[in-house]
């Protein structure tokens, strides 16, 4: 992504946002890590801190906006509501006051749970 300031050009890669996003959403209460998904076994696994940009996608809108699909493990007992809200909410207003870039939409998918 690219942001023109009257200084010159300033380009943000993808990984800036992936790792920004992972961060925010990892910090969110009843969160247990950011997941892939196997295509060997196709079982969840849950992502360590240095690899969760692995569990962020980030689309590259025409209106120079965002959009963000995270999956995630949550800690069981969780309001899966409640989380989810809290995660769209903090991810929204960390990726703007970070890079400036508007945030359209996020999507959050619950990949599994994990117990204790």
């Amino acid at each position: 992504m690219k942001v023109q300031t009257e200084q010159g050009e300033i380009t943000i890669s993808s990984e800036v946002f992936t790792n920004i996003t992972g961060a925010a959403a990892t910090n969110c209460y009843g969160v247990k890590g950011m997941a892939v998904r196997s295509k060997a076994d196709g079982l969840v696994h849950l992502l360590r801190r240095e690899s969760m940009g692995k569990g962020v996608k980030v689309t590259y809108n025409e209106d120079s906006s965002v959009s963000i699909e995270l999956h995630i493990i949550v800690d069981n007992g969780v309001n899966l509501m409640a989380v989810s809200r809290s995660i769209m909410s903090e991810v929204r207003y960390i990726v703007h006051r970070t890079t400036g870039a508007e945030v359209r939409n996020v999507d959050v998918c619950i990949d599994s749970m994990v117990i204790g």
